[in-house]
């Protein structure tokens, strides 16, 4: 056997450092998810996800009131463990005996197991108001799940301390991470509530929420709010500073929405009910400081062709089409924006651009009102749910020059102009069918707009060819009030690469010559390939 050199021992156990050092690292999230092949195939993925993210939920919870329980012993108070109010005052979630992850490890070999999560979970919503619509009711047991299968998923789950590192948010970064999983293993459905993260870190780093209303008229699972919260912690201000308004028509949704802002400790208002936004407004009198939304692209019958027509949303306006509800949506936001108030949110690209039954109208009545702000296009394949591509508009009523109580600086005058980022070229693939945005495209798309509104930290602005124009609304209206960023940014000047044009178009024209030569020997050899098969011309 040969001799392992003195290299080759130190390489092994390099090596082996490695590996050990890559198994300490497995991340929280990527534990977890290994924890999903325990229901596959038994259970729906449509289903799947709201399994997974409810005992992670209930460990999460368990784990903050073990941790203040022991607090209360260590300070000698060991005679107020069973009273509520001492764990609320420090906004942790008091769990009776049979809500305590203890309980359910103790009783996950059970064949009754799934009903005595649904009773855990029906108990915390009891005892605890902030909860109150938020969990699942009598999901487990509805399910039939496997005993033996969610027995497994349990003790997976119990592996993980989840208050681990002193990090408020290490299970808000479960639930983002699962959430972006699911809607890539989902496909259409799963996305359906996943807005890309740095889609939402864009919107929130050009909007600014530092203080006031924020609104989400789709919230989905509340990830416009969650990066809102994330926002202002990275620039040091203050999330008390900042009240949440939301709503969601889909029941399972609007309930995962309550417990994604639950387990970060923002209190939020999202309706009594999950209810869709056009017929049933859980926020009829909001005008919010701040709106962002990602809504269902391209909605078709959202509304019959008889209702809603008066609604005073559309005020000033022609009334949305039903074969299509985007116009709807920029409406309805309008109408919820306060006087000095900012909206930035997603659309289909369609949208900058058709005149299909009334739309070109309303948008052309929004630029003539003055409300355009910026448009961004975004590249493609940002989105696990569609290859549409899509843009980002950011509306406000008030383009006058403006000061902040807050952390915003100063705003120039802007009257008449609108912003046009054309931001198509940026963002890096991360696997073979998505790309993201990276912090760098960020922080340069942001730059540029803060620059656009005249904040002195972001330096001067000025236009760049391909890839940003401030453009007038003279110069909008030549253009059939279309608000295709590459309409207005133009080209970008290429970089002269110092090969003469003659040489370069004899070396073009070489390569194309020994292409075509190639294409006749490919066609030849085809052609014999169908002969030998009996198929002749």
């Amino acid at each position: 056997m040969k001799k392992k050199t003195l290299f080759n021992l130190t390489k092994d156990n390099n090596l082996n450092g490695r590996k050990k050092a890559a198994k300490k690292t497995k991340s929280f999230e990527q534990t977890l998810w290994e924890s999903a092949d325990k229901l596959r195939g038994t259970v729906a993925s449509s289903e799947y996800k709201h399994i997974v993210l409810s005992l992670i939920f209930l460990k999460f919870v368990s784990d903050k009131f073990e941790a203040r329980k022991q607090e209360l012993i260590d300070e000698g108070q060991g005679d107020f463990v069973e009273m509520v109010e001492f764990y609320t005052m420090k906004n942790v979630f008091f769990l009776s005996e049979e809500s305590r992850w203890s309980t359910i490890i103790r009783e996950a070999k059970q064949e009754d197991i799934a009903l005595r999560i649904d009773t855990a979970l029906h108990t915390i919503e009891k005892t605890n108001k902030s909860l109150r619509g938020a969990l699942p009711d009598n999901y487990f047991s509805r399910q039939g799940l496997e005993p033996r299968n969610l027995a497994s998923l349990i003790d997976t789950i119990n592996n993980i301390d989840t208050t681990a590192d002193r990090e408020e948010d290490v299970v808000g970064r479960v639930y983002e991470y699962f959430l972006g999983n699911f809607a890539a293993s989902e496909g259409q459905r799963g996305g359906e509530f996943y807005t890309p993260k740095c889609v939402v870190n864009l919107i929130a780093e050009m909007i600014e929420p530092y203080r006031g209303k924020i609104y989400d008229p789709c919230c989905g699972s509340g990830g416009m709010f969650v990066q809102s919260i994330k926002f202002i912690e990275s620039h040091e201000g203050n999330k008390k500073d900042i009240s949440i308004y939301g709503q969601e028509q889909t029941s399972t949704t609007y309930k995962l929405a309550k417990m994604n802002l639950a387990i970060r400790g923002i209190a939020a208002n999202f309706g009594d009910v999950p209810a869709d936004t056009f017929f049933k407004d859980q926020h009829p009198d909001l005008k919010a400081d701040f709106i962002m939304a990602n809504p269902p692209f391209n909605l078709k019958g959202w509304r019959g062709a008889d209702e809603l027509v008066d609604d005073p949303r559309w005020g000033g306006y022609d009334v949305p089409p039903t074969g299509n509800a985007n116009y709807a949506w920029i409406l309805h936001m309008v109408s919820k924006l306060s006087e000095n108030g900012i909206a930035g949110f997603v659309l289909a690209n369609g949208s900058m651009s058709t005149n299909t039954k009334g739309e070109g109208e309303i948008r052309k009545k929004l630029i003539e009102n003055d409300l355009v702000d910026c448009m961004i296009a975004l590249p493609g394949q940002l989105f696990y749910t569609t290859q549409i591509p899509v843009c980002l508009w950011f509306i406000t009523k008030n383009k006058k020059a403006q000061q902040f109580d807050d952390e915003r600086k100063a705003f120039r005058d802007r009257s008449g102009e609108t912003l046009f980022i054309d931001a198509r070229n940026m963002g890096t693939l991360i696997d073979r069918t998505h790309k993201e945005l990276t912090s760098d495209d960020l922080a340069e798309i942001t730059r540029t707009y803060h620059a656009w509104r005249g904040e002195p930290k972001d330096g001067t602005y000025e236009d760049q060819a391909g890839f940003c124009k401030s453009a007038s609304l003279d110069e909008i209206k030549a253009n059939d009030y279309v608000l295709t960023p590459g309409r207005y940014v133009g080209a970008a000047e290429l970089e002269d690469d110092g090969v003469p044009f003659e040489e370069k178009m004899a070396e073009l024209t070489q390569t194309l010559y020994q292409q075509m030569a190639e294409s006749e020997k490919l066609d030849i050899m085809i052609k014999e390939n169908l002969e030998g098969l009996g198929y002749e011309k």
